[in-house]
């Protein structure tokens, strides 16, 4: 009777086992199977948390998936860069990365990640750097600016979205270039930027053009004294550049879309090609450029061109005029 119930019972099994087979050897779910997380390394209410959940929403229509934006400020971005590094490189962990702040902080110090350990998807904004300040600071000019500063050493605060971002470096170079000493104050985010010059913490918001334009537009009562790009930028045709007035001095945030090192080809491809198709978009481009995101598409191979190239001028930048702040 045993021998019989256990011949049963192992032909049972082996039965189930068959008929389980062929759903264990089934292809995985198509991608993407569940929610995928964006990285921003800053804080919300900046210039790069505003243009990442526009392209969440078009994302998911590229790629038939949901997007979830993830704020990671602190560290300059370098909170945010590192946990994008270490992410699974799977698809489902993407991220903004920012210049300088993802060039320049493994050049300052330690850190966990590098540009180059990213599997990148594409650029998206290019958006020069700006000096702004309140409206009823009665300075007008950067040479306004420096004529102050030089009767007020230190007195001139300016904050930044960082040690090593492109306004901190735009503000050491402001500095050389007019023989002032200005003081430092870094901040997790432009959103925060604009909360300390609304409310005249700071006297100067380094903050890049678009974002002032951006928060100009929703009422904040700040004005730019000069946008750092090699010609007016055609969302502010009436703000003179720096090098208009007599600072040669070009600075620019790049903002892509970057990913962990080693996807697997079919979903790196899937995403290169929604951000193609996303820069390319009548409605994305019509829809950023109401919030004055300056637009510059670059795909992967050209983004990591410039990256390598402007990673090379920033280290030697690094060996001419350290940005650390000193103690």
């Amino acid at each position: 009777m045993n021998m019989h119930w256990t011949r049963r019972a192992l032909c049972a099994g082996l039965a189930a086992t068959a008929f389980a087979q062929p759903a264990l050897a089934q292809p995985d779910a198509p991608y993407p199977a569940k929610p995928i997380e964006l990285i921003v390394a800053y804080g919300p209410g900046g210039g790069t948390d505003l243009v990442a959940r526009l392209l969440a929403r078009h994302l998911e229509k590229q790629i038939g998936g949901s997007v979830v934006v993830l704020n990671r400020p602190g560290a300059g971005g370098g909170i945010g860069f590192g946990e994008l590094a270490r992410a699974k490189p799977d698809g489902y962990t993407i991220g903004f990365i920012n210049t300088p702040n993802v060039l320049t902080i493994p050049i300052e110090r330690k850190s966990a990640f590098h540009w180059s350990q990213y599997d990148l998807l594409g650029n998206l904004v290019d958006d020069p750097g700006g000096f702004a300040i309140h409206n009823s600071n009665g300075i007008t000019t950067l040479a306004g600016l420096a004529a102050y500063a030089k009767a007020n050493p230190g007195a001139v605060t300016v904050g930044t979205t960082g040690t090593g971002s492109d306004d901190h470096l735009a503000m050491l170079l402001f500095e050389r270039a007019t023989g002032t000493k200005l003081t430092h104050v870094p901040y997790k985010g432009a959103g925060e930027v604009r909360a300390a010059a609304t409310g005249q913490q700071i006297v100067i918001g380094a903050i890049n053009v678009g974002e002032v334009l951006a928060y100009q537009k929703g009422g904040t009562p700040i004005r730019l004294l000069g946008q750092m790009s090699a010609e007016r930028s055609s969302l502010a045709p009436q703000v003179p550049t720096f090098r208009e007035q007599g600072i040669p001095i070009e600075l620019a945030s790049l903002r892509g879309l970057a990913a962990p090192k080693g996807l697997p080809e079919p979903v790196r491809k899937k995403l290169v090609d929604a951000v193609a198709a996303i820069a390319a978009d009548p409605a994305f481009k019509q829809q950023a450029e109401a919030m004055y995101a300056p637009l510059r598409y670059l795909p992967p191979a050209a983004y990591a061109a410039e990256l390598e190239a402007t990673e090379a001028g920033f280290r030697k930048l690094w060996a001419e005029m350290p940005w650390q702040d000193k103690p």
